[in-house]
């Protein structure tokens, strides 16, 4: 069943290629590249230890065929092994798609509230409460890095940092997904007629990556611009101006950090997350180009433009994209995304596969 054996040796070879750098001591003392080659690596893992096994399954299969002529326990076992020949073939398949350049990234994420007033701006705090408690689930770190509170304690928006502690398991591969507009159906809490309401905040997704080579920033292309951290209420939380807003004047994009203790630190964090935010554009721009089908995040925080819905009436999740529905969405929105997300990644593991298989026939012609 595995027929792309080149990809499997050549993997094995990178495998064994990243091993000898990893133990480098030149590598080593790099923070930056030793963070990266680790990624890879243990992002390869699964892959070689598959492979790996299958060639040892093989062998074992073989050796228990010749010998089955002479002793019937070999031939069982013979058949035994080859029960578990196609069942890692089946596996080895799977991990030899091509997989998403950025799945080992973490994550950079906005959320911002769209139509509907307060309501949605309360809403955008319940996504940021339950994408920190997924994330926490998951033993991920999420810092906020800027905020504009609302009033009644929701947000007009907000930028999250999540990073992972597994390199085999990115942040992004499971988070990628959720760029989009969430549409929410419920009574707000400002309705006096208990009349169900419908707004919209909107999610947007960037691969936080250790390195964007590609993205270059000129001083005079930002303007940057210093204030003092507001919370909830807009009250003061420091007495100096260490928040930092970042306008990007040519593509218009703005960027606030407020976490960190000093003016600095916050405008250092601030020009990674638009770094990180240019290099997601000029990908966007290049996927678009090469394809006019492909998918978008936010165009305009709109509720027809929704990629999930909240129905509170019916404690219901759906999920407009794969047809995913569920009825317990309390229990999503205290952060229990894992069959959403799972039901979103093997779609595109679906989608990925049909793709290679039609490029394989197509190929065979």
């Amino acid at each position: 069943m595995v027929s792309p054996t080149r990809s499997v040796d050549a993997l094995l070879d990178e495998y064994a290629e990243l091993e000898q750098r990893l133990a480098d001591p030149d590598v080593l003392g790099d923070q930056a590249q030793a963070r990266k080659l680790g990624r890879r690596y243990a992002q390869l893992g699964p892959t070689v230890a598959c492979a790996r096994e299958l060639a040892q399954v093989r062998d074992d299969r073989d050796a228990a065929r010749e010998l089955a002529s002479e002793d019937r326990a070999f031939a069982a076992e013979a058949d035994m092994l080859d029960g578990r020949l196609v069942e890692l073939e089946t596996r080895l398949a799977e991990l030899l798609v091509p997989r998403d350049p950025h799945d080992a990234d973490d994550v950079l994420m906005e959320v911002k509230s769209g139509e509907g007033g307060e309501e949605s701006a309360l809403f955008a705090g319940d996504l940021v409460r339950m994408y920190s408690r997924y994330a926490e689930s998951r033993g991920w770190k999420v810092e906020v890095l800027g905020a504009t509170p609302s009033d009644l304690g929701g947000y007009k928006d907000a930028t999250l940092s999540i990073r992972g502690r597994d390199p085999a398991e990115g942040v992004w591969a499971s988070l990628k997904f959720e760029g989009g507009v969430h549409r929410v159906q419920r009574v707000p809490v400002t309705e006096s007629q208990g009349r169900i309401h419908t707004s919209a905040a909107g999610v947007l997704v960037f691969p936080d990556a250790d390195e964007t080579p590609d993205v270059e920033i000129a001083d005079s292309d930002v303007r940057v611009d210093v204030y003092r951290a507001s919370g909830h209420g807009g009250q003061s939380v420091n007495t100096t101006d260490s928040a930092v807003r970042l306008t990007h004047l040519p593509t218009g994009i703005v960027v606030t950090c407020q976490n960190e203790r000093s003016q600095l630190q916050n405008k250092a964090r601030a020009m990674d997350v638009l770094r990180a935010r240019l290099q997601a554009k000029a990908e966007a721009e290049a996927a678009e180009a090469a394809s006019a089908q492909r998918r978008s995040q936010v165009r305009t925080v709109d509720r027809s433009e929704r990629i999930r819905t909240y129905n509170f009436p019916e404690s219901r999740i759906s999920d407009h994209r794969i047809g995913f529905k569920a009825y317990n969405l309390p229990s999503v929105l205290d952060g229990n995304l894992a069959d959403v997300v799972g039901a979103l990644v093997a779609a595109e593991r679906a989608d990925v596969m049909a793709g290679a298989s039609a490029g394989e026939s197509g190929a065979g012609e």
